[in-house]
């Protein structure tokens, strides 16, 4: 009789799971409850339904993020939610360019002080009457007759003034430059650069020796490397400017990528085995990574 019962029982147990797939083995039972439920649990499995895991539909384009950062710094990360780095690119820009924009406007004003002070100084006249003396230039081809009273630069004869240096040049050591019109940047720059020039200063004493600088010369090549350095300093910020824009391109991508990355969604069927019998659960998990 306890047999029977035993068995019964079992029968029922088999009825109860009914959603777990046996194996197709055969399965002998002894008639033990114990023993018996042992082996029911042992040799059968649950169905396993597969997991299924996909990204969020609501992803963004790192194509995008890059170009919007190219154009303006910061932007691209704003658009993939990086705000402190977006401010941190903000700020490196206006800093780089309020340093070009400063620098560039000190560099103009150094340039137009020390262009006044070549002016007030330094006479072609003076240097075409050296090359006279010294270089066997023919004066009155150079000096323009009946213009006494005019700015140095507006009493020469350009041309002429030049053929005499040409003709300097096949005398001896200097001289590889001719001087070109005033105003041109180039002038401003030989008449402080090369010892040639130095007659023309108003405080030359040398004679025939241009490599004795007077205190103008001098005085005027530190002004305009002052301007060079300003110039200097601005084109570095110039660069810079580039620079940010290019490495906030390239963050801005990457930020995206990550972001993409950063939220799945998976979902499953989770079998949850209850008193008398196994349910299938739908369940969804969302995660985010840091």
């Amino acid at each position: 009789m306890q047999k029977k019962f035993n068995t019964v029982i079992l029968l029922l147990i088999l009825f109860l799971i009914s959603p777990v797939k046996a194996q197709s083995a055969k399965i002998e039972l002894t008639g033990n409850l114990h023993t018996d439920s042992k082996v029911l649990f042992d040799r059968y499995e649950y169905q396993t339904l597969p997991e299924i895991s996909f990204q969020v539909e609501d992803k963004k384009s790192p194509f995008l993020a890059g170009l919007m950062s190219l154009v303006v710094p910061g932007a691209g990360e704003v658009y993939a939610g990086e705000y402190w780095k977006a401010a941190a690119f903000i700020v490196l820009e206006a800093a780089v360019i309020t340093t070009a924009v400063i620098y560039d406007g000190k560099g103009d004003d150094q340039t137009e002080k020390f262009e006044n002070y070549a002016d007030e100084n330094w006479s072609v006249v003076d240097y075409a009457e050296w090359l006279g003396d010294y270089k066997e230039a023919d004066i009155d081809k150079i000096i323009i007759l009946g213009t006494e009273g005019l700015p140095p630069w507006q009493r020469v004869n350009w041309a002429e003034l030049n053929a005499a240096e040409r003709h300097a040049a096949t005398l001896g050591v200097g001289f590889t430059h001719t001087l070109p019109p005033y105003g041109d940047q180039q002038y401003y720059e030989l008449i402080g650069k090369y010892h040639d020039y130095s007659p023309g200063w108003n405080d030359f004493s040398g004679d025939g020796n241009t490599n004795l600088l007077s205190p103008n010369f001098k005085f005027y090549s530190k002004e305009r490397g002052k301007a060079n350095d300003f110039y200097s300093v601005a084109k570095t910020a110039v660069i810079g400017i580039y620079l940010n824009h290019f490495l906030s391109a390239l963050d801005a991508a990457w930020s995206t990528i990550s972001y993409n990355k950063s939220l799945a969604v998976k979902m499953r069927v989770e079998q949850i085995q209850l008193a008398n019998q196994v349910e299938l659960i739908p369940t969804l998990k969302v995660s985010f990574s840091f």
